[in-house]
């Protein structure tokens, strides 16, 4: 083990010494660069954009340019950047993380990087935490990259399309990961190319890199429409499950959070909904309801997991403390909570369009990041994302005092505790910050301080605005700050007058996080460029993460010794055995990561085949379209006469069925006869009805003129390869809940979602043939066809407000409708083709 970690301490000093050898170039132009005049120093740019045209790379161009972003940055914002920082900007250039300790300037070491890639003309992107920050970033750091001549555009959520496509044109764009990644599945939905607001995907360098790509991994980013469903079910399963009890009717798994009926609770869901057998195909829609009511009352918690606020259900981000308000748990395990709080159960959303922030980003031609914390997660970033972790030494040495854990036997005994310290700190105006896990923590300490008397601000992060307010005002004399251990990420606490004398920031733990990162995350709020600070972590046996495990022994322990609430261990034993409870957790979590992305993996490379052939269909001019179509008439038609034609005797051939196949989606009755097709092999066949069909298309496009039959292609393609790619992210979904269950027979799920995902994927190919062979051959030429969206006021479900979309409900028959009249469901499609299908 000792070898191993030698060896990482060494490739680390290893690249250290690498990066101090450009840092002194970078060093050594700074005389010859100060002389240059304002002037002299913006024409830099446009030199290094020539050489850059004229075959040098940007590795070439790093020393001068960094150099040069150096001596802009004295000029316009007073800063000089340190060595320290230098090296960051290098790793970042590299493609590489940067893991820089909170105070030691991330933001302006971004610059270089940034600078230097923009050089090439494609974009680079900045991506931050949240919008705050992207604005702040934006302005400031805006200043220094516009004296160099270069554009800076702001993404955020409430730009126009107009306000985005400015954004994205400029040489660096500010903007959040949630902006970003919307934006994208925004630009594969458009009808119209000049709709689109990103250029290709080039450079990223995405700020706080582990709360993006880590934290927020297995958070998909959805653009849902709402499906009518009714809510009764959802009631019913929730009056089912309150019956239930634990061990005798369904087991629960603390550690994955998991919930799995027992064989007497299944029998007692068969009595209760009166169904024979409950894994009955006909009843999966029951079965997941149920899935999702259990796991509703057994491992989503009240003022924990989410808080029911104005009569809704509001998330509560389970890294960051924050509500997430417009966000919803999918796939019914939302309105199986509202059915649990007894509230008005909104409509289940239809996903039209998702990524994860994995896929996103994986994208880019280059990503790079920075974070104060990324060490412990090298391993993922390397197999993940092909990123490696280099750590940069601190400008000054770190002076805080990080003292060994207190734990006490109980959360009373432990908060008590915690409350005695603040008074004590805050006795002598020493600046106290508080870290919490969950919300609920932060407002009992709130509650607890407020007896004693003590004037506190409770980061509930209900603004960004707001929240780097106190986060700046939490190192002033006296201040009391209770955070969620995230909040307020990405802004420096900086020390008021006369608090270096009193010991800097204390920050205090009260609980320790799953993650050792975000501990670390917390401990780096203080001690910031040298400065003094102090931090400490006091623990329960009673808190989750000893509860999930192992605490029973250390519990055991403590009662023996007779150690009453006022008296904390402090031993090197218990803190280890947290670390490797966390170690635990991590590896777990990233197990999760890992088979999110495998799983993704699939949706991935089918959404990258249908988004390319989207944008060819967009960006299509003269006859292309013809020619991608009559491959797809050909295609269908070859699947309906090897269908007909599978026996070795021709008398046999179902030639009357191909006729009916003809006349329906492609021909006109007297176009084609039996006998035209009696004694032809099948490839005969199809070269016969496809001139048929080419005659007939020629004959459509004499009607009318060639920009209306162009525009007539554009309609029926877009409209059915995009109703059908949303009911196959819907059906893969679906697919992927029940999945697991494969395992029981002995087969990988995952193995299984493959293949099953293709065989989807290939029939909906097929599907989108028939269809557009069908209406293209059959569908009046109208002269003011219009593109429309298939889905209408969308809504963007996983970090922010969009639109709200309207699925075709299901239709009821009420009356006698002619075979082929128009369905009544609105379809578009004749009643005997859609749902007079089965009568």
């Amino acid at each position: 083990m000792a070898g191993i970690l030698k060896k990482l301490f060494d490739g680390n000093k290893k690249q250290l010494n690498r990066l101090q050898g450009m840092v002194d170039q970078i060093e050594s132009l700074e005389p010859d660069i100060e002389k240059l005049t304002d002037e002299q120093l913006k024409q830099k740019t446009e030199e290094f954009k020539t050489r850059y045209s004229n075959g040098e790379s940007l590795d070439d161009l790093l020393v001068e340019a960094y150099a040069v972003v150096r001596e802009a940055s004295k000029r316009v914002l007073g800063m000089r950047p340190f060595p320290a920082q230098l090296m960051g900007a290098i790793v970042l250039h590299e493609g590489n993380i940067s893991e820089m300790k909170t105070g030691e300037g991330k933001t302006l070491a971004s610059t270089m990087p940034a600078y230097l890639n923009a050089l090439a003309g494609e974009g680079v992107h900045i991506i931050t935490v949240n919008e705050y920050l992207a604005e702040r970033d934006s302005k400031e750091m805006g200043q220094l990259f516009e004296y160099l001549g270069l554009t800076v555009g702001l993404n955020t959520n409430g730009s126009t399309k107009e306000e985005k496509r400015e954004a994205y044109l400029a040489d660096i764009t500010y903007g959040t990961n949630n902006e970003f990644g919307f934006d994208y599945l925004r630009d594969n939905m458009v009808l119209y190319k000049e709709q689109m607001v990103q250029r290709p995907l080039n450079f990223a360098i995405i700020d706080e890199v582990d709360s993006i790509l880590i934290d927020e991994a297995r958070t998909p980013l959805i653009i849902s429409g709402s499906a009518q469903k009714s809510a009764s079910l959802y009631t019913q399963a929730n009056s089912f499950v309150t019956t239930l009890k634990r061990e005798v009717d369904y087991t629960y798994d603390e550690k994955t959070k998991g919930t799995q009926l027992t064989e007497e609770g299944i029998n007692k869901a068969e009595q209760y909904f009166n169904v024979e057998n409950l894994f009955d195909l006909d009843h999966v829609t029951l079965t997941h309801h149920i899935g999702q009511a259990l796991r509703a009352h057994v491992a989503m918690h009240r003022d924990t997991d989410y808080v029911v606020e104005d009569g809704e259900v509001v998330i509560v981000d389970q890294f960051t403390g924050r509500l997430m308000k417009g966000r919803r748990y999918s796939d019914g395990l939302h309105q199986a909570i509202e059915a649990k709080e007894g509230l008005k159960i909104q409509n289940e959303s239809m996903t039209l369009a998702s990524i994860t922030f994995q896929n996103y980003f994986r994208m880019y031609k280059k990503l790079a990041g920075m974070t104060g914390t990324a060490k412990t997660e090298e391993e993922e970033f390397r197999a993940i994302y092909n990123m490696n972790v280099v750590a940069i030494p601190t400008n000054r040495p770190v002076a805080r005092e990080d003292h060994p854990d207190k734990i006490y036997s109980t959360m009373n005994g432990k908060f008590t505790a915690v409350v005695e310290e603040i008074k004590e700190r805050h006795k002598l105006g020493q600046p106290v910050l508080v870290g919490t896990v969950a919300v609920e923590t932060s407002e009992l300490i709130s509650q607890l301080l407020k007896k004693a008397g003590i004037k506190h601000n409770v980061l509930n992060a209900k603004n960004h605005y707001r929240e780097a307010e106190i986060i700046e005002q939490a190192g002033q004399k006296g201040a009391v700050t209770i955070a969620t251990n995230m909040a307020g990420r990405g802004t420096d606490i900086k020390l008021g007058e006369g608090v270096k004398e009193l010991g800097g920031l204390a920050v205090i733990g009260t609980e320790r996080h799953e993650s050792r990162r975000i501990d670390n995350q917390l401990r780096g709020r203080s001690g910031r460029q040298g400065d003094p600070g102090m931090s400490q972590f006091y623990l329960s046996m009673e808190d989750e993460l000893m509860r999930r495990f192992g605490s029973d022994n250390l519990k055991s322990m403590m009662d023996k010794m007779g150690m009453d609430d006022s008296q904390p261990i402090i031993n090197k034993f218990v803190s280890r055995a947290v670390e490797s409870a966390q170690k635990r957790v991590e590896g777990n979590n990233y197990d999760a990561r890992k088979n999110v992305l495998s799983y993704d993996d699939v949706l991935r490379e089918q959404r990258e085949i249908i988004y390319k052939q989207r944008f060819e269909v967009i960006d299509s001019e003269g006859n292309e379209l013809r020619e991608i179509i009559e491959k797809m008439i050909e295609s269908s038609l070859q699947r309906v006469i090897n269908t007909h034609t599978q026996d070795d005797d021709e008398d046999k051939w179902e030639l009357q069925a191909i006729i009916e196949y003809v006349h329906g989606n492609l021909l006109e009755q007297e176009d084609l006869t039996i006998s035209d097709l009696q004694g032809k092999e099948q490839e005969e066949m199809v070269q016969l009805i496809l001139e048929k069909v080419r005659k007939r298309y020629d004959k459509k496009e004499q009607e009318i003129s060639p920009e209306h039959i162009r525009e007539f292609e554009k309609v029926i393609l877009l409209r059915t390869v995009d109703t059908k790619w949303m009911d196959h992210i819907d059906q893969l979904d679906q697919l992927r809940q029940g999945i697991h269950l494969r395992a029981y027979g002995q087969n990988d799920p995952l193995r299984e979602y493959q293949f099953e995902g293709f065989a989807m994927f290939e029939s909906m190919i097929e599907s989108i043939e028939d269809e557009v062979s069908r209406y293209i051959m059959k569908a009046q030429v109208r002269e003011n066809m219009q593109r429309q969206a298939v889905a209408k006021n969308t809504q963007a479900v996983s970090g922010g407000g969009e639109e709200k979309a309207q699925k075709r409900k299901p239709y009821v028959k009420k009356e006698t409708v002619g075979r082929n009249d128009p369905c009544p469901c609105g379809s578009g499609k004749k009643y005997k083709n859609c749902h007079g299908k089965n009568e």
